[in-house]
């Protein structure tokens, strides 16, 4: 069965317009939701894969319409690579807006914020 940290680890590989880091680590995505789409073609029949349908909700670090077109590619290509995938809902928000401090650990090392003492400190 997808899981929501399938879809997680896979957006993983989906990366920012304005920033070189994933849109997970910079904390871009507001929410996942995995469903079982019972009506996918080939859903019920034995050895066929159960599809799901994958709702993604992301902000933006610079929310323009190229971003946001951008961004919703990416994700949506990235989701076609997973065989449980069936039916994909990529959906902006602006609210409440992105900002540094959802940046992971792991994005803070990627983007080089962690340790250098010249940088501020995000928290």
């Amino acid at each position: 069965m997808l899981t929501e940290s399938d879809i997680l680890t896979a957006l993983g590989d989906c990366y920012d317009p304005s920033l070189p880091c994933n849109i997970v680590d910079l904390g871009l995505v507001r929410s996942v939701k995995v469903t079982p789409d019972p009506d996918a073609p080939g859903a019920g029949i034995p050895g066929v894969p159960q599809k799901h349908r994958i709702r993604v909700e992301f902000s933006l670090t610079n929310p323009t319409d190229e971003a946001a077109a951008q961004l919703s590619a990416q994700i949506r290509n990235r989701l076609a690579g997973i065989e449980e995938a069936g039916e994909t809902t990529v959906v902006f928000v602006d609210e409440p807006a992105w900002n540094p401090q959802q940046i992971t650990s792991a994005g803070r090392r990627i983007l080089g914020l962690d340790g250098n003492p010249n940088l501020i400190q995000i928290r």
